[in-house]
């Protein structure tokens, strides 16, 4: 089962180990243009499987999404992939805005 991280955990972990942390972006390019949190890395969803090699396993992998419906499929396909530390960004960036950093806008 994939871990759910809630937007304050992901910051402290940010935080605390910036090179050790890869955000994974799975949104479409449309969402990505109105709001993202940096520093991440932008796969779409339809793209992971074909782009696996552009994402570390030597990182802790934590994805995410607008909601974290799709980032949390998109983290249990990386778990079946042989990806040990991979965890879910829990509600998304929407909670990301709300709960971490107002500056990024949120949309529907």
């Amino acid at each position: 089962m994939v871990a759910e991280l809630r937007p304050e955990e992901v910051a402290e972990r940010l935080a605390r180990s910036p090179k050790g942390v890869l955000l994974l972006d799975v949104r479409e390019p449309f969402e990505r243009a109105t709001a993202v949190i940096e520093p991440s890395l932008h796969i779409p969803m339809g793209e992971v499987e074909a782009r696996l090699a552009e994402i570390p396993k030597d990182r802790d992998v934590i994805v995410y999404c607008h909601g974290g419906f799709r980032s949390a499929m998109v983290a249990g396909y990386l778990e079946s992939q042989g990806y040990r530390s991979v965890a879910n960004l829990a509600g998304g960036i929407d909670a990301w805005s709300v709960e971490v950093d107002p500056k990024v806008p949120r949309y529907s």
